[in-house]
């Protein structure tokens, strides 16, 4: 399946069932979350260190296989300004690139701010500054799945 042009199109390229697949799409590492199968709560679930493209796909393929699924949401790094840089050239890059690898539907959120949202829940949880390290990206994974959960269940009230 391609990679969906918009918000809308991926929502209604989007399986009745299964869970869905937040990423956080660093240069370094990849943060990864899921949802639960009523697509409600987005968890963090782990941070992939970025190797090259065919290694740190099928990680993915094998946690979206093992996990069931249903489509992927990567955040977008759009500028404060709401235009697109350097960085979401990149990730739109890694969308049509793992999409040759998979029919799950991928489509992208706007991550703006997610990273701050999450370090200021580990600070709040007076999270140690080397344990924040390892698992700021797959919280900031789960704030931006979470923030495209809450779009869904705001089309479905």
């Amino acid at each position: 399946m391609p990679v969906c042009a918009d918000t809308d199109a991926f929502i209604a390229a989007l399986p009745v069932q299964g869970a869905l697949m937040g990423l956080d799409l660093g240069t370094k590492t990849i943060g990864v979350a899921l949802s639960d199968l009523r697509r409600m709560v987005a968890t963090p679930l782990e941070t992939v260190a970025r190797k090259k493209f065919t290694l740190d796909a099928g990680r993915l393929i094998e946690i979206a296989q093992s996990r069931g699924i249903g489509a992927v949401v990567l955040g977008l790094p759009l500028n404060m300004d709401g235009s697109e840089g350097p960085r979401c050239q990149s990730t739109r890059a890694f969308a049509r690139n793992l999409a040759t690898l998979t029919d799950l539907p991928i489509g992208f959120w706007d991550e703006r701010l997610s990273t701050v949202a999450a370090e200021r829940a580990l600070l709040a949880f007076d999270t140690s500054r080397a344990k924040r390290a390892q698992v700021i990206d797959h919280v900031a994974a789960g704030f931006i799945l979470q923030g495209f959960l809450d779009r869904l269940a705001a089309l479905r009230r």
